[in-house]
């Protein structure tokens, strides 16, 4: 199949579907789960604070906590919160289209301008949002598997994987999972997981087909509803530019986007000869809270 770029003549047809179908669009959704900021600098420094509560150090015959219940007139312990500097720098997200002719402009049927401007500006976002993944996943690497960034706690799911129905246990993967998050003080009120689509179909089948009938009500429930939106208090998000085999489990703690400049949209304009889009995002994303995530590897055989 042959398709026809903006300069080519044919495209311009009266008897062409306008609509110009057929791309699915999927889901930008990562801005929605981190907090998000502005910055006036290029270079953040900042301070990652000990995840739990302060207590005394253990010390040779004493485990206890030596906060409490300490002698009448003897000195308080000595216990001071720690913290580690790092240091990330913005990146530019930028595209611009091709300068479309003042002619292509005026009489192609397809609306190729408002096309373009709308999938441009999407592919900015969708890599700002492959990007905030890379950090929340702690990826270490934009190649890397999450947890390759040996910063946020994680562990294989159990046995062979959520798709093998006999020694999976997404349940208890998932629950191990807030104990993690709860083991270092972190709220797990509002937590989500980050699944691929292939990861969330296993989940579905072994909620439904395998454990369906353990829980009353729950298959004929989620049949009708067709969609896990939340499971044990944790909602469910599915892309597929998650990373296959692996549940990411953050909340609203663990990370930050910094944003040194909003997405913005400029006409380039060459009078007499056409025009092109040019669209940028600057910012970055911190990883300020890895101990509130959990990563769950190895959930497929």
């Amino acid at each position: 199949m042959t398709y026809d770029t903006g300069r080519e003549a044919d495209i311009r047809g009266i008897n062409i579907n306008k609509l110009a179908t057929g791309f699915a669009d999927e889901a930008i959704v990562m801005k929605n789960y981190v907090r998000t900021s502005t910055t006036d600098k290029r270079e953040l420094r900042y301070w990652v604070k000990t995840a739990g509560f302060l207590d005394s150090t253990d010390t040779t015959g004493i485990t206890a906590s030596q906060i409490y219940n300490t002698s009448f007139g003897s000195l308080p312990v000595v216990v001071e919160q720690s913290w580690e500097r790092t240091t990330a720098h913005v990146a530019k997200f930028f595209v611009e289209s091709p300068t479309f002719t003042i002619e292509d402009l005026k009489d192609n049927d397809v609306d190729m301008w408002a096309t373009n401007v709308r999938d441009l500006v999407r592919a900015v976002s969708n890599q700002v949002d492959r990007k905030i993944y890379e950090i929340v996943a702690d990826k270490g690497s934009a190649s890397g598997d999450p947890a390759d960034g040996s910063s946020v706690p994680s562990a294989a799911g159990v046995a062979d994987g959520w798709d093998d129905e006999v020694t999976g246990n997404p349940v208890l993967d998932i629950l191990t999972a807030l104990e993690s998050i709860r083991t270092y003080r972190y709220d797990t009120s509002n937590v989500t997981m980050l699944l691929h689509p292939g990861d969330y179909t296993s989940l579905v089948n072994w909620l439904i087909n395998v454990k369906g009938s353990s829980i009353p009500g729950f298959a004929s429930e989620k049949v009708r509803n067709g969609k896990v939106m939340s499971l044990l208090g944790v909602d469910i998000v599915v892309n597929t530019s998650f990373t296959e085999d692996f549940a990411v489990l953050f909340t609203k703690d663990t990370a930050v986007w910094k944003s040194f400049m909003p997405l913005t949209t400029a006409v380039v304009d060459d009078a007499g000869i056409g025009k092109k889009i040019r669209i940028w995002e600057e910012g970055v994303c911190l990883l300020e809270n890895p101990n509130s995530a959990y990563i769950i590897s190895d959930i497929k055989v």
